[in-house]
């Protein structure tokens, strides 16, 4: 067995002895190696007296006053901000429909493909358009040619016209004579110097005279029908015409709604119709979303709504990490009705389309430059109304402010209500209220 170990051990024992149980006969032998204390120096018998001349001072000082520590804050310009939650979201989202029924015969694209704005992505089996097509141009053709038929009557109305207004005048100047002469007849008959014979066969005459008008003004009517009606068979030739146009454009349109192109260039968020799919009207060939530019939407409340403008530079921070910048292009002029908040786009170049559709953003539009007073966020209190502002010192005295705080920042918060220059409590404002009055000690002081 090895002395040393034992030794030791004995020695910590005893040491535990009188540490533990017999502390007073270790203290007073211990105090036998302290040197005899000797006269304090001149210099500190000085400090001793300062000191205690301070502490009368200060209990002279102690009047029952409050202490509290104060900060003398200067506002100063700050850029400002308005923050929002919001979302990515893809400027175009589009599900493009067929609009006809029919066969898919194309072989269908898959889904995350890049499609260029034009190209082809559905096609659907023609079927009979083609022959309804062909028999629309021949209608078409059949209409047009009745055209000329119909135009070539004209003339031949318009030449009879005029014949028929010359016999009406000529008519018209024999009945003329004739009533002369049967005046005539009439008063030499009256008078005894011709004969009743003579003036019957003048009647007769005004009679057949007048007949031969009426029949002139019939033939005039006649002609105009006549040119009425080669007019109204152009109008019918023409109005065929226009149908057998529209049927032939219905024909085109149907051959060209069978083959589906994509409206823009983007991505395919789905395949497009598989081949031999039936197509009814409305069905889906495939859904396609644009991603460059991408959108960022918030929600603004009502009470900043004003501050947020068309053309503010943005930024926002997507929930992967990604930091992204870009510009106000709208703001809503109507609130939802549920939250009460206004919704802001901003949009945001994305030519790598590394931002996705639907991510979550923390969005901070910039605004103008406000002045701010930056304090701790333990200053901040609440009054007996419940509401939120500071504690200052004016002349000795407590006063309430009422601050509406900007946002918060690493090294305290930013707010605004306050004057120029203020003098916050920043210890002690718990203890005191308004109207109380308060020694003060500055952080500068302190520091």
């Amino acid at each position: 067995m090895k002395l040393f170990p034992i030794l030791t051990a004995a020695l910590v024992c005893v040491a535990l002895y009188f540490v533990v149980l017999d502390r007073e006969s270790l203290t007073n032998f211990a105090a036998g190696f302290v040197p005899e204390p000797q006269n304090a120096p001149e210099e500190m018998a000085e400090e001793e007296t300062a000191e205690a001349l301070e502490g009368e001072a200060d209990t002279d000082a102690d009047d029952g006053r409050m202490h509290v520590v104060v900060r003398r804050s200067e506002a100063q310009v700050t850029e400002n901000a308005v923050l929002m939650r919001g979302r990515t979201e893809a400027i175009r989202l589009v599900d493009v429909a067929s609009e006809t029924s029919g066969r898919i015969i194309s072989t269908p694209i898959r889904a995350g493909a890049f499609v260029e704005e034009g190209q082809v992505m559905c096609e659907i089996d023609p079927g009979t358009s083609q022959t309804a097509l062909e028999e629309a141009q021949a209608r078409l053709a059949e209409a047009q040619a009745r055209v000329p038929e119909a135009e070539a009557r004209l003339p031949e109305a318009q030449a009879r016209l005029p014949e028929a207004r010359a016999m009406l005048a000529q008519a018209e100047a024999q009945l003329a004579s004739a009533q002369i002469d049967g005046n005539a007849a009439t008063r030499l008959s009256e008078s005894g110097f011709g004969s009743e014979t003579r003036a019957l066969s003048a009647a007769a005459g005004v009679a057949a005279a007048e007949a031969g008008v009426q029949s002139a003004q019939a033939g005039v009517e006649a002609a105009e029908a006549g040119v009425q009606s080669a007019q109204a068979g152009i109008q019918s030739a023409l109005a065929g015409v226009r149908a057998a146009e529209a049927a032939v454009t219905r024909a085109e349109d149907a051959i060209g709604d069978l083959t589906i192109y994509a409206p823009f260039s983007g991505l395919l968020e789905s395949d497009t119709a598989e081949l031999g799919t039936l197509m009814q009207p409305g069905a889906i060939c495939a859904t396609i979303i644009q991603l460059n530019p991408i959108k960022l939407v918030g929600f603004v409340p009502e009470a900043q709504v004003d501050r947020v403008v068309v053309g503010a530079r943005a930024g926002a921070e997507l929930s992967s990490g990604q930091r992204v910048e870009g510009e106000v292009t709208f703001v809503s002029r109507s609130a939802d009705e549920n939250t009460r908040t206004f919704r802001v786009e901003i949009t945001v170049d994305n030519p790598e389309l590394l931002i996705r559709d639907g991510q979550t953003a923390d969005i901070l539009v910039q605004t103008e430059g406000i002045a701010a007073h930056l304090l701790p966020s333990s200053a901040l209190t609440l009054d007996d109304d419940g509401r939120l502002g500071v504690r200052t010192v004016v002349d000795g005295v407590v006063e309430f402010v009422e601050v509406q705080m900007i946002r918060d920042t690493p090294r305290g918060v930013l707010l605004t209500g306050l004057p120029d220059m203020a003098d916050v409590i920043t210890v002690g404002q718990e203890f005191v209220t308004a109207g109380v009055e308060v020694r003060t000690t500055f952080e500068e002081l302190t520091q």
